[in-house]
Parts: structure tokens; sequence; C-alpha cells
């Protein structure tokens, strides 16, 4: 179709995607006056009377599992050409792959979310129906009347019904989110594949990285580093490759995670919560203590080797540890580096209900500190973004985190070389009072000596 307008009595307003065998399109019913998605076979398959029955068969079960928890199916028809189409309900949230972009997660919106989407595929098993292919791209996001984003199930191109799916022979599902008895043909398979595909997707959200091969799953803790370990237990249970040590039904996996997720948030001083607070966990105790009066916009600070510095607004420079750091609070290779931080109250450093400024520095000689970069999250806050910046010494990876608990904000950065070599690398906290307009100051003037 090159020029649609109508389906239908729906008129097209812009095409939403397209898969193996069928494109979507956003379209609106006049009628009702209300968006809808389309789905139309594609042109190359109306031939394929048994791909056009896999196609109204996926319509068949989204109507089958009648639940607000799965896209629900309006309407369906023929175009004059003969190929058929059915109309859904419009998800306007977009998809959890496209939450994804802006990399993981906080672990508490990841939890709820995949909670949702096990909630989802629970209602599909109690319907008789096994999705076979979970994953991000597959969970759709509505906007719920209180604002909140609710999760669709959606694409049921490859559900089987669960009487019929004891004997299947063909494989499916998709790399990193199938479990191994979907990855053989003549394997059988029941509702605990869904859960493993539900593990899958929690695994992605939190981390920012799709699971391994079956049985070769990295700890989510190590790409995470602070994850609470019951967390780490629920995901990694519903990864089991022997699906009879997974969780017994989606319904009892999202009810783990929705316990966890109700779990209160530890109030005790210096509470980590996100591992790189605790990157101010120093080694020594030289402390530096600025005298009051008038004093330059900026200090100058730097470790006690002298070998990296920075300069800091001077407000923030009330206290400074300089005394270095271990990069084994990061979940990376343990040792003492140069580094230092530098506050108004470093004692408040740790705690984001605090109104705290200052600034974190720590040279890294292993591990990938973009990764590392990319894996933190904290709670509580507003997640602004990510962005690859080129500074004048330096590539960063900078993520930004606005109105957390105290009001302040948290500015992560990871600093590589600009021409691509592997060393120095410098993992750079930020934490302000109030916005992270200051960031860019202190990112463009950290130094490495030699």
């Amino acid at each position: 179709m090159h020029s649609v307008e109508r389906i239908g009595r729906y008129r097209i307003e812009r095409r939403l995607g397209t898969g193996a065998f069928g494109t979507v399109w956003l379209a609106h019913d006049d009628t009702l006056d209300a968006p809808v998605a389309v789905k139309v076979l594609a042109d190359n398959w109306s031939h394929r009377l048994d791909i056009r029955e896999r196609f109204l068969s996926e319509a068949r079960l989204l109507r089958r599992a009648a639940s607000r928890r799965v896209v629900q199916v309006h309407d369906i028809g023929e175009l004059p050409d003969g190929r058929p189409y059915f109309v859904m309900e419009y998800a306007d949230g977009g998809t959890l792959a496209e939450l994804l972009d802006d990399g993981p997660l906080p672990v508490a919106e990841a939890l709820r979310l995949t909670a949702s989407a096990a909630l989802g595929a629970a209602a599909l098993h109690e319907a008789g129906i096994v999705h076979r292919d979970i994953k991000p791209s597959n969970l759709l996001l509505r906007t719920g009347p209180d604002g909140t984003p609710q999760v669709l199930l959606a694409d049921l191109g490859l559900a089987k019904i669960l009487a019929e799916a004891s004997g299947l022979t063909q494989a499916a599902g998709s790399a990193g989110y199938r479990p191994p008895e979907q990855a053989e043909p003549g394997t059988g398979i029941d509702a605990r594949a869904d859960v493993y595909s539900l593990g899958a997707v929690g695994y992605h959200l939190i981390t920012g990285v799709v699971p391994g091969a079956p049985g070769k799953v990295v700890r989510p803790d190590r790409l995470r580093p602070g994850l609470a370990p019951g967390v780490r237990r629920a995901l990694l249970r519903a990864l089991r490759p022997d699906r009879a040590r997974r969780w017994p039904d989606a319904r009892a996996f999202a009810a783990e995670l929705g316990r966890l997720t109700a779990q209160p948030r530890p109030r005790r001083r210096g509470a980590l919560l996100a591992a790189a607070l605790a990157a101010v966990a120093m080694t020594g105790t030289a402390w530096v203590l600025w005298p009051d009066g008038a004093a330059p916009a900026e200090r100058r600070i730097e470790d006690v080797t002298g070998h990296v510095a920075a300069d800091v607004p001077a407000a923030w420079a009330g206290q400074v540890r300089n005394s270095g750091w271990n990069p084994a609070v990061l979940g990376l290779r343990a040792g003492h580096r140069p580094g230092f931080a530098v506050a108004d109250d470093l004692a408040k450093w740790q705690d984001l209900d605090a109104d705290v400024n200052g600034v974190f520095v720590g040279v890294l000689a292993h591990g990938d500190v973009t990764a590392v970069v990319n894996a933190l999250a904290h709670p509580g806050c507003h997640y602004d973004g990510a962005r690859d910046h080129t500074l004048e010494r330096w590539y960063g990876r900078v993520r930004t985190w606005s109105d957390c608990p105290g009001g302040g904000s948290v500015v992560e950065a990871g600093l590589t070389p600009p021409d691509g070599g592997g060393q120095p690398q410098v993992y750079v906290q930020i934490r302000t009072g109030g916005d992270s307009a200051a960031a860019e100051g202190v990112l463009r003037s950290v130094r490495i000596a030699g």
C-alpha cells in the first residue's frame, strides 16, 4: 500500500511499524472519534493461506484473552484486494523497547512494569494461551487515567493454545528472551516458557542488557551494582534453564515483583540508594576544610598524589576527602586508585533526601566506565536522559536525574579519551541542590597528570 488514506471506516494517519507479516497503522475512527491501530497482512504474504490463517488467528487469540492487560481487538475486515486486517486499541506510550533507548530504568519502575507484563501473561495463560515471544518490543505502554504507564501485551503472531503447545515441533521466540525449550524443535512447552521471557524482560529493564544464553546469564547485580539480593534472586529464578525450577506461573512471579516493589526503602543515614553513591567511601582520612570569607568563583581540587584534578564552584568546596578510592564499590576490580570527593557537607553525600552540592572524581585502571554509568540508577529521582558529549579533553557519556527526594540533581559521567584510546578513564558524579548547570564546567575541567 503506497498511498493509504482509509482502511474500511478508519482514516489512516501514519505508519506505526512493519513486521514480518504485516504493517500496523495509526488510524482514526471518525464514528467513535477515537484513535485506533490497524494491522494489515503484508501484500507479499497474501497468497499464502497458512500465513493468512496465522494472521487471523492472532486476532482471535487477542479476543479470546479478553483482558485489559492484553491489546483489545475491536473489528476485523478485508481490503478490496482480499487482504485481512484487524483493528486494535491504540497504545499511546510506545513500547518498552523504546523506553530502553535511554538506558536501564529505575529498579522500582522496572519491577512495576515487569509485574504488569506478567499479569498480562497470566491473563493469556488463564485463557489457555501461551505467547511464546514476550520481549520489550511486544509490550506496549498506554497512559492510564492517573497518568501512570500501563503495560499491554501485544503481538500474538507466535502464540498457541496451551492444549496444543505440548506437541510443538517448530522453534520460536527471540534470542535472549527465548527459553531453552523453545530453541529446539520437537520440544513441548507450557506457560513457564513465558515466565522465562518475562524474567528476561525484567533483567533487560534493570541492567540495560539483553540476558545471555540460557544457563550463561550474568548475574544482574554484576551489571547493576547495589541491586537488592531479592531482586537478583527473583530474576534468576525466572531465568532458570530447568523450567521445573522457575516460578510456577506468571502470577506468582508478578506477586514476588510486587512484594519487592512495595518494600520500604531504608532510611538510615548513609543508606546506599544507588551504587555510585558509595564511591565516596574513600580510603584514608585526609580532610581539608576551607576557611570562611571571600573566595574565588572556583577552586582547583586534586587528589593527594596530584594525579587527578578538577575545578568546582568555590561554594561547594567546604570539605575535601582526597586520599583515593576503591573501584570495587562500582563492581569493578578492587584496588586503590587516585580520586577525591568535595562537597559543602560530605556527611550528606549518600542521602538523596539531603540537600548537598559536590563532586566525586575517580580514575579507573580496569573495566568500562561507560558501561558502569549506563547501569546506574537513582530511585526516587526523575531520569532526564542520557547524552554523549565531546569535551575539549574527553569524550563523555553523561546521564542526569532531577527532582530527587531532597529536591536536587545527580549527574553521572564516564570520561574517556576522545581519540578512542582505552586509558585513562574517569568516573564523575556531581550532586547539586538545584539544577545541574554547573556540571558542564566541572566535566570540562577534569585533568589527568602525566
